[in-house]
């Protein structure tokens, strides 16, 4: 069985974050990055299917040069080769793009299960594995805090707004979108770590997907205009009095504004 994991990295979480004088997006020389930590959960239930069933695990990315920091930390902890799509429109590509990107090498690996973090610490936009699963014809869940393998059969205990959970069986191949905290996300040792350095890393175009020319740019459907700092406030109205004055001069202030 061959299970594959999109990983992305993202900016560390203590990272200073500074916005491009542009607005484009944020300045990212001379910060930290690591693996998405949603991500994180998808890799160690790949590796928990592995140690179960002997599967091997393919983890893949997208980005530039220093995204292999990232695959090889994933390598460290148990994954058996890596696949990084360096490629400067890929790496420009919106999530549409990302997850045909995505979709093309599982269709060449014939994945049994893809795994992937909920969503993207950057992002938030929780979007690219249901993408990546039409793409591919398959079935998917999200946020899924639980799963149980048994045979070609998958089963997923997912999380629904509210706190309600919600429990799927599904076919293999399939493709699951690991929620926060849905395990204890081994670390790397040092053995691994160092057997991480002899393990593949494949480089691969957008060329080589057989994408070249559809993926990013004037392909992407979607684009970020402007990103900013929210604007702070100047002053600050103390509303007073008994509970029922309160919620009364609220109402009032919330319909001078138009907001109800």
């Amino acid at each position: 069985m061959k299970v594959m994991v999109c990983l992305k990295q993202v900016p560390h979480q203590d990272a200073r974050l500074d916005v491009k004088a542009d607005g484009s997006w944020i300045q990212e020389d001379n910060i930290k990055f690591e693996i998405n930590s949603y991500d994180t959960y998808a890799v160690e239930e790949a590796l928990r299917m592995k140690d179960k069933t002997g599967a091997e695990v393919v983890v893949v990315s997208i980005g530039p040069d220093r995204v292999t920091q990232a695959l090889r930390t994933a390598l460290g902890m148990g994954a058996d080769r890596a696949i990084h799509v360096n490629d400067p429109a890929a790496i420009g590509a919106d999530a549409l793009g990302t997850a045909k990107i995505l979709a093309a090498i599982a269709k060449a690996e014939s994945a049994d299960i893809i795994f992937a973090g909920f969503m993207a610490d950057d992002g938030n936009g929780a979007s690219i594995p249901p993408m990546v699963a039409e793409l591919l014809d398959i079935p998917s869940a999200t946020g899924v805090l639980a799963m149980n393998a048994d045979g070609d059969t998958i089963k997923a205990e997912r999380e629904l707004e509210g706190g309600a959970l919600e429990v799927v069986e599904m076919p293999k191949p399939c493709l699951i979108a690991i929620q926060s905290g849905a395990n204890q996300v081994r670390y790397a040792s040092l053995k691994g770590i160092m057997q991480a350095k002899k393990k593949p890393v494949d480089v691969k175009s957008l060329a080589d997907l057989g994408l070249a020319g559809s993926v990013g740019g004037a392909n992407n459907k979607t684009a970020v205009k402007k990103i900013y700092m929210p604007k702070k406030g100047d002053s600050a109205e103390i509303l007073k009095g008994s509970t029922a004055e309160i919620v009364a001069q609220l109402v009032t202030k919330i319909k001078e504004l138009g907001l109800l």
